[in-house]
């Protein structure tokens, strides 16, 4: 299992998890529900209680991702499969333009 917490600017927006069996959640943090209701990272993601889910990464994590010849350079220098999108969004999205940021929680299960 591989956890994310994301953030909008500096503020804690939710957690972002990928299972030992390929599935993913992301599910927003209580105090940002409480504080930001208005706020969403995404259309598809409105801010609430609740989790999202889907079998592939969601499609907005997926555009922090480099691309081109920057995915090239950060797949070889982190030595990380191109496919493995969760591996390439934990290591190349920690600060990335824009206001949201990606910070890998390490669980010992990597």
């Amino acid at each position: 299992m591989r956890i994310a917490e994301i953030f909008y600017q500096d503020i804690l927006a939710g957690i972002l998890i990928e299972t030992n069996d390929g599935e993913y959640t992301f599910e927003y943090d209580t105090d940002y529900i409480e504080n930001y209701p208005n706020q969403f990272l995404t259309f598809s993601m409105p801010v609430g209680k609740g989790k999202f889910k889907d079998n592939r990464l969601f499609p907005f994590f997926e555009g922090l991702i480099p691309e081109g010849w920057l995915l090239n350079i950060a797949s070889k220098n982190w030595k990380i499969n191109p496919n493995d999108r969760m591996g390439l969004l934990l290591a190349c999205c920690q600060n990335c333009i824009g206001a949201v940021s990606v910070k890998p929680i390490h669980t010992g299960d990597e």
